[in-house]
């Protein structure tokens, strides 16, 4: 396939380009010049929106961005090389200075993911990545991409007479692209080197190939799972099974065929997929860290839609009222507003579901979203809010733990196809229930009243210590319980005539999501944040402009014991500030558009608090993940 979609023509051996902008005009611009898409700007609109998707830059200096698009007249395969290289994202945070442009066409073949997996073949060769940077022609860089090795007689025949086995490797990825592929050749090269055969199944976006039958899945003497993503492991109950990242085998393959091999036998659990072997010591923060990564990446979408979707009605169609930020009735803007709604109300569930799923597959789905729903909904348990994404973070981890137990009981066989559609997500919904109305809600109504109680006691008292501490409150979770507390005592001392507190919380509301904007930022360019927290940024910018603290969510949810101290301690300036400055609020809202509409007193020095907090909330972010990522780094180094 690959030899049929690149010529010399295609290949610009020195890109001057600065950054992802650039290359994918450039490349562009290659495709277009020889007649293998019909419309620019719209190839590089589908570019960008498979970027949207999760970064294409990879690992040691290569990026392999792809799109199947409309403007695609025919398959083809754009090659840049820059020198110096540029911040595309990549994973490991390096420059990339290899592009790979694959244009499919939509609608057609897979073409794409037939040359990822031709080019995967190519890219783990030893030395072969850096001859290509080394070639000074576009004809000798063809010949290197074209060039077929030739076989080693003597090493086929080595082979043939040391076949010590036959082994089975899965590979899969989230996006089902370029790791999935790679990781499986990855896996073939390493067997055949140590003497195994091996037939490895790839979960990509074609779907499932090359999946092993009943009888190799009988005669194989280990399996290797290197999937990012669900796969049915039940097949492989009684074989020797170990189960890792896609990314892996890609570093390691024949360190993982021998520990493999080594592996006690795997057991299948009651009710579905599986998840994880017991033969695989995987430490419990970096399962927790999968299960709650699970849980974000379905929620982002609904935190970008529904944050926009408010952010521009209110920002576009809203006026300040003593209720707060309202549509005039009639408007067109009421509709939008309220579709944003929805895709609000839906995000703390659908986080708890699916951090569920990830933890007891798919019987947990239903129960977590069910208890992510009265999680966030307080009339439950007798309390005016809910609790928020971290009450979202325990349903999932609870249900999902307990549908992980029933499932693993053992059923007789007439009631086996009923665990994973009834027995467990009915059980896993009682409990999740009867867990948070009668455990869970009495103490957060509690907790409620009680820190309103404080509050009203502290009014009157010191306004740097009051300050500090409705600032904490507002930015320690984003809308969540401690969050609404704060919010409801400044909508109470409105109403009493002081309006200084609303003042000094509306500066503080907006805080988290404008912070988490500038980190993503200044981080991308230190390789701090992947491509999804760059989108979920730009949307948290729009949302603190508002004062919507929710988009600040998805990064506390991923990162939290970095982004949360730091939300907390850059509201906390803000509101200081805010009432050393005299600001009041008459309104029940905050964000830079309540001080732009009148709504304050001092909208210039408001807007400046806001800045400033959100600035030490910024750097306190940068600097810690810069820290953990360096220190990560060294660790791996001092692995490897």
């Amino acid at each position: 396939m690959i030899t049929s979609l690149i010529n010399e023509n295609l290949m610009c051996l020195d890109l001057k380009v600065t950054n992802k902008d650039d290359v994918f005009d450039t490349l562009s611009e290659f495709l277009l010049r020889e007649g293998k898409i019909s419309d620019k700007a719209q190839f590089v609109a589908d570019l960008q929106a498979r970027e949207a998707q999760g970064s294409t830059g990879f690992e040691d200096g290569i990026a392999i961005p792809h799109a199947k698009s409309k403007a695609v007249v025919e398959p083809a395969v754009a090659i840049g090389i820059c020198r110096e290289g540029i911040d595309y994202g990549s994973e490991d945070g390096l420059p990339s200075k290899l592009f790979f442009m694959i244009a499919s066409p939509d609608g057609g073949a897979d073409h794409h993911i037939e040359v990822l997996a031709e080019l995967s073949s190519k890219l783990i060769e030893d030395g072969f990545v850096d001859a290509l940077l080394a070639a000074k022609t576009p004809k000798e860089a063809l010949a290197l991409l074209l060039e077929e090795k030739p076989a080693n007689p003597a090493q086929e025949s080595a082979a043939e007479v040391a076949n010590k086995g036959f082994l089975i490797g899965v590979t899969g990825c989230p996006a089902g692209v370029a790791h999935t592929y790679l990781a499986a050749e990855s896996l073939e090269k390493a067997a055949a080197e140590l003497g195994y055969e091996i037939k490895v199944e790839t979960n990509g976006s074609i779907g499932v190939k090359n999946s092993p039958s009943a009888e190799e899945i009988a005669r194989a003497d280990a399996i290797i799972v290197a999937c990012d993503k669900q796969v049915d492991m039940n097949r492989f109950a009684g074989k020797k099974l170990i189960k890792s990242g896609v990314k892996e085998p890609i570093k390691r393959g024949k360190q993982m065929i021998e520990n493999a091999l080594q592996a006690p036998a795997y057991q299948a659990q009651a009710g579905g997929e599986s998840h994880q072997a017991p033969a695989q010591k995987t430490k419990a923060t970096s399962a927790l860290y999968t299960y709650l990564m699970n849980g974000v990446s379905y929620m982002i979408p609904f935190v970008v839609t529904g944050g926009l979707l408010i952010a521009l009605s209110l920002a576009i169609g809203g006026v300040p009222t003593e209720q707060g930020m309202q549509i005039p009735e009639g408007s067109f803007w009421q509709p939008v507003l309220d579709v944003g709604v929805v895709a609000f109300t839906l995000m703390i569930p659908i986080l708890a579901g699916y951090i569920a799923y990830a933890v007891g597959d798919r019987p947990a789905l239903a129960p977590g979203l069910i208890g992510g729903w009265i999680a966030n909904n307080g009339s439950f348990y007798g309390s005016e809010v809910g609790t928020g994404f971290i009450g979202a973070i325990i349903a999932g981890l609870l249900v999902g733990y307990f549908i992980r137990w029933v499932t693993s009981l053992n059923y007789p066989k007439v009631m086996q196809p009923l665990v994973p559609i009834i027995i467990a997500p009915l059980s896993g919904t009682f409990f999740i229930a009867v867990i948070f109305i009668t455990l869970i809600g009495a103490p957060v109504a509690g907790m409620i009243d009680s820190m309103n109680a404080m509050l009203v006691n502290m009014s009157g008292g010191n306004i740097i210590i009051l300050g500090m501490i409705l600032g904490a409150m507002s930015g320690f979770d984003m809308g969540g319980p401690v969050n609404k507390v704060a919010f409801l005592f400044g909508v109470g001392m409105i109403a009493s005539g002081q309006t200084q507190f609303m003042g000094a919380l509306a500066c503080a509301f907006p805080v988290p999501p404008l912070a988490m904007w500038m980190s993503t930022v200044i981080g991308r360019k230190m390789g701090l944040f992947d491509q999804t927290e760059i989108e979920a940024g730009k949307a948290a910018g729009a949302m603190g402009f508002v004062g919507i603290g929710e988009g600040a969510i998805p990064f506390a949810v991923r990162d939290p014991l970095t982004v949360i101290p730091a939300n907390v301690i850059g509201s906390m300036v803000a509101c200081v500030m805010a009432f050393l400055f005299g600001i009041t609020n008459t309104v029940a809202h905050g964000g830079p558009i309540v001080a732009l509409l009148g709504a304050m007193n001092k909208p210039v020095i408001a807007v400046m608090c806001m800045i400033v907090g959100a600035v030490v909330t910024c750097l306190i972010t940068v600097t810690l993940k810069k820290y953990r990522l360096v220190k990560s780094q060294a660790a791996e180094l001092q692995v490897s």
